[in-house]
């Protein structure tokens, strides 16, 4: 699978714009602010209807326009795949596979795998909990479409219980039957969440690990670890537990949506006590991790993106990625850098077929 071509009209910063692209790796350089990661947005775009960088929407329109369009060309198994993704102001989003579109957007994820590693990965580390558990099921959901839509359930049923909770505190009463509905819907959905969690890490660290210690050449040790309430108690008993708390806080306090990972190295929080340099490795580990484990479940090579990844890093770390981006494992990949010198090094050792832009 590789993207052939993608156009561009009002992409964020870009008028109108086309690119045709080499199978294997394909390279944009040029100087901070010109567009580079704008144009790696876009690919990304194309596999999850949705920018990777601004989750507002509306605010990808280029400036002073109405709409923007994104189209992208693919090869997927021998056949030409079409996907295009439109939004006009004060519309819905439309996104259409060889101009059938779709209703939903969660039926196209998968379709088109793609990762991608950015200097904005750096949140996993320093941000809260939602932004792990959306790494873990942004990871999963592109393998498993049953996991998206329990995912899907759970997060309508919790808002509709938080709802209820709010209700009950402003009319100042309380229905138990009609609580326990929405209980036993989040249990059920929360359950099977839990359980595809704890697989996946299971099956997933280890691979996290080895690529951890080939970034590092084997000098750091570094852990990977999965959080929920729900190790120590069934998800009825942490709603018991916590409904008296639920009540005063008019939410619901207990549950998957509190679950979490946790970063070591050195059996230390990573994000205390690791250096820039060992927290990027740190990411770029997950990535590419992430990377291996859906080619092994799919069975497809995804696109890779590797956005601006060399900053931060000394020339042994570097050295190592690039070792390992050159392995036949990998598939197509998108490049940006500001150092058009260190790019071409880059990938001049790769043996492969490139494309440079310069922005």
């Amino acid at each position: 699978m590789y993207l052939r071509k993608i156009s561009l009209v009002n992409y964020k910063n870009v008028t109108s714009k086309t690119f045709d692209f080499k199978k294997k790796i394909n390279c944009f350089i040029g100087k901070n602010g010109v567009g580079k990661t704008n144009v790696l947005d876009a690919i990304y775009y194309l596999s999850f209807a949705k920018s990777y960088f601004n989750s507002v929407a509306v605010q990808n329109i280029r400036h002073g326009e109405e709409f923007f369009i994104i189209e992208g060309d693919y090869i997927l198994a021998e056949r030409n795949e079409k996907i295009v993704c439109s939004l006009k102001k004060g519309q819905k989003k439309v996104l259409k596979r060889n101009g059938k579109l779709y209703e939903k957007f969660s039926d196209h994820i998968g379709q088109i795998p793609l990762v991608i590693i950015s200097p904005v990965d750096r949140d996993l580390i320093v941000e809260g909990s939602d932004t792990r558990r959306k790494f873990i099921d942004g990871v999963i959901s592109q393998q498993d479409k049953n996991y998206l839509n329990n995912l899907l359930a759970y997060g309508k049923i919790l808002k509709q219980r938080n709802a209820l909770l709010k209700y009950f505190a402003a009319n100042k009463i309380f229905d138990a039957l009609n609580l326990k509905v929405y209980d036993q819907q989040l249990v059920e959905h929360g359950n099977i969440i839990h359980k595809k969690r704890e697989a996946f890490l299971k099956q997933f660290c280890p691979i996290f690990l080895e690529k951890y210690q080939a970034i590092s050449n084997n000098q750091e040790e570094v852990g990977l670890k999965y959080k929920s309430q729900l190790s120590s108690d069934s998800f009825e008993q942490l709603l018991a537990k916590s409904l008296e708390k639920d009540k005063i806080l008019q939410f619901t306090s207990s549950g998957i949506h509190k679950d979490d990972l946790s970063f070591e190295i050195g059996e230390f929080p990573i994000k205390k006590f690791g250096s820039q340099g060992q927290q990027k490795s740190f990411l770029i580990a997950l990535k590419l991790a992430q990377f291996e484990f859906i080619k092994q479940q799919i069975n497809i090579t995804p696109i890779l993106l590797l956005d601006d990844i060399f900053d931060k890093l000394d020339e042994n770390r570097v050295a190592q990625i690039i070792h390992l981006v050159n392995k036949d494992e990998f598939g197509q990949i998108f490049i940006t850098d500001t150092h058009a010198n260190r790019t071409k090094m880059v990938i001049e050792k790769s043996n492969e077929e490139y494309q440079i832009f310069n922005l």
